[in-house]
């Protein structure tokens, strides 16, 4: 098994990221899911005095009381992490739970098993498995998201630059001859695709930020611009896909020279280029998207986070506007995972939702027909098979019977260690023409989350998964890991003082051959 010839980041430094995350964020997402059992229990309540059937009566009172175990299991989960406790063991629940306890078992050995000790990415895949594991041992909530209404709730404050983006994908449906015939142009279009992948969750933020704002409550723009260190109209152009117009098309390389020449110094790896060269060498492809989040999850001042949404549009792009890709095949988590990421369960209701009007009111002078165009055409491709989930569509929570393929990703193993651990899920992205990994935490299971050098080589930081298949990795940096960066750059920005690793401001476009010797 791959060792990397460098440690992997933990809390152990009170000055590190790291810490910040188990002293901070960590606690805030635990207390989350008490509120929202809490709420739904005096929801609960009141059914119960409002029926009259006992049947019903009975089961509302189980789902109360099951709920109260879950709570004081997660409150007694906070106390003991916030006190540097053992790590124990997940019980037997029914789901793959065994390389949790294999590794927990190794840190043992090495006193490194406690919240403080433990190694940084293991720690907080853990929390979330743990957490799955309360729900999942019982008989009412089983099937339970914790964080689904909040993936709901701040994916609709997000309408604007959706609408925006639908909009622009129908100027595209208008120039779909002229795009498709010209190379240079759809060369454009697939960076600005990238770009957006990268970028669009400022925007979303400032939509967010400003209806705060209107409500009196302005902690977080200015949480955003002091991170940032830029003023709005910096990031506006960050993706051109929000204001393209039809006369942009027209002059659509001039247009893309452009912003990508004002985007550039934000982008510390930029591997745009040979990821366009390779697409261009490609006929009815198969692309794989590794998911995401479902929607912008505001969980720290770096908490900028890609969305379904947009890999949904870059999946469209791909098959409706070029002749290079015919499939796309999105890989999604089993379990509520890292709060937002993105579930069989998830997959399905954006689509049914975004048809929804009334889930996504178009905002005013936004024409909900052009989101509707282009969101049944995502539902007519999902049914042919066109856009396809890894597991089926109705695999529930945990899995079931039909989520093997899908198991690796909640895993605490890197994704080095993909061969061994998860040798059919390998292989099927072996038959792939280009696997992509969107966000940030993807980037760290690549990587191992581990203190490599900035300017190791992206393939040497992928350890044995380099080469196994084409690659491409899209990270705006939200945590120390940072590879793949030319020396000079690494060493002047952390002269510097500023924290570009964990910020969000800056990106990394990582893309890597696949190796057929």
């Amino acid at each position: 098994m791959f060792e990397a010839p460098y440690p992997p980041y933990d809390p152990t430094d009170p000055a590190g990221f790291s810490y910040t995350t188990v002293v901070h964020r960590w606690p805030v997402i635990i207390t989350g899911v008490i509120d929202r059992l809490h709420r739904l229990s005096h929801d609960l309540c009141l059914e119960v005095d409002a029926t009259d059937d006992e049947a019903e009566k009975a089961s509302l009172k189980l789902h109360i009381e099951e709920a109260k175990g879950i709570i004081g299991q997660i409150s007694k989960l906070k106390y003991e992490m916030g006190r540097n406790y053992i790590i124990q063991p997940i019980p037997s629940d029914g789901e793959p739970a065994d390389m949790y306890n294999s590794e927990l078992e190794r840190l043992a050995a090495d006193d490194k098993n406690k919240w403080f000790t433990a190694p940084w990415l293991f720690a907080e895949c853990y929390l979330y498995r743990l957490l799955r594991s309360f729900f999942v041992q019982t008989t009412q909530w089983s099937s339970f998201d914790p964080f689904s209404s909040k993936k709901s709730d701040t994916f609709k404050q997000s309408g604007k630059a959706i609408y925006q983006i639908a909009k622009t994908m129908q100027e595209f449906e208008k120039e779909h001859a002229k795009l498709e015939s010209d190379p240079e142009n759809l060369g454009v279009l697939f960076k600005e695709m990238i770009q957006m992948c990268l970028w669009l969750i400022v925007l979303f933020y400032f939509a967010i930020a400003r209806a705060d704002v209107m409500k009196g409550k302005r902690n977080r723009i200015f949480v955003l611009l002091s991170v940032l260190g830029q003023p709005l109209k910096t990031f506006k152009d960050l993706s051109l896909l929000t204001h393209l117009s039809s006369s942009d098309i027209e002059n659509l390389q001039i247009v893309g020279k452009e912003a990508q020449a004002a985007r550039e110094e934000f982008i510390l790896r930029d591997d745009q280029e040979k990821v366009w060269s390779h697409m261009k060498s490609l006929t009815n492809a198969r692309v794989d998207f590794v998911l995401d989040n479902v929607a912008l999850t505001v969980t720290s001042a770096a908490g900028f986070e890609v969305v379904l949404f947009t890999d949904l549009v870059l999946a469209d792009f791909l098959v409706t506007y070029t002749p290079h890709v015919s499939t796309v095949v999105f890989h999604p988590k089993l379990i509520p995972w890292f709060v937002s990421d993105v579930t069989p369960i998830d997959f399905v209701e954006t689509i049914n939702g975004l048809l929804d009007p009334s889930f996504l009111p178009a905002p005013e002078g936004m024409d909900v027909e052009h989101l509707r165009n282009m969101v049944e055409r995502w539902k007519r491709y999902v049914d042919e098979g066109i856009f396809a989930l890894s597991v089926p569509t109705a695999t529930p929570l945990g899995g079931g019977s039909s989520g093997a393929l899908a198991e690796f990703w909640t895993s605490p193993a890197p994704y080095w260690d993909m061969q061994i651990h998860a040798p059919q899920l390998w292989s099927a992205l072996k038959g792939s023409n280009l696997v992509i990994f969107k966000g940030d935490l993807n980037y760290r299971k690549l990587t191992g989350d581990v203190q490599w050098p900035a300017w190791t080589p992206f393939s040497t930081a992928l350890g044995p998964l380099a080469g196994s298949f084409p690659l491409l990795s899209l990270r705006t940096n939200k945590a120390d890991v940072v590879v793949g960066v030319e020396r000079e750059i690494a060493e002047r920005l952390d002269g510097s003082g500023s924290k570009w690793r964990v910020d969000g401001r800056y990106a990394l476009i990582s893309f890597l051959e696949a190796d057929f010797e």
